[in-house]
């Protein structure tokens, strides 16, 4: 199977490493998120923090939207938790941005996980009438 933007979630993943063997677990998510931002920075990796997703209703733009903690190199949303553990409604949330957007690689990291980074690699593709790949990692 191949990897869609192999290059560009190496990256992404790596900065969260980073972050992780620096600051470990314990903290809230939104030191995890300032701490990425710096990280994603000093990599030169393009993103946008807290992207608002818009969302559509039989072609209809609604007025509610989406917010995506990280949209790197404008393709591959990135959600950042800081649980125990994983749950299914943690994927289900960003199988629903990917949906939305039509993006088709999620990151799903999270730093609360030890002791290790936990992440999962979401691929959606819409046209397709099957589940979604999740690759799983703890490193």
């Amino acid at each position: 199977m191949d990897l869609i933007y192999e290059q560009e979630s190496y990256k992404i993943i790596g900065a969260c490493f980073e972050v992780y063997n620096e600051m470990g677990c314990g903290f809230l998510e939104s030191v995890y998120h300032e701490c990425l931002e710096m990280e994603f920075e000093k990599r030169s990796i393009p993103f946008n923090s807290r992207e608002k997703l818009k969302l559509n209703y039989k072609g209809i733009t609604l007025e509610k939207k989406f917010e995506a903690d990280f949209v790197c190199y404008n393709k591959i949303i990135v959600e950042v938790k800081a649980l125990e553990e994983l749950i299914s409604q943690n994927e289900a949330q960003l199988l629903n941005y990917l949906n939305a957007t039509n993006n088709k690689l999620g990151l799903l990291v999270n730093f609360g996980h030890h002791p290790k980074l936990e992440y999962k690699r979401i691929v959606f593709d819409k046209s397709q009438k099957v589940s979604p790949r999740v690759k799983k990692g703890r490193k």
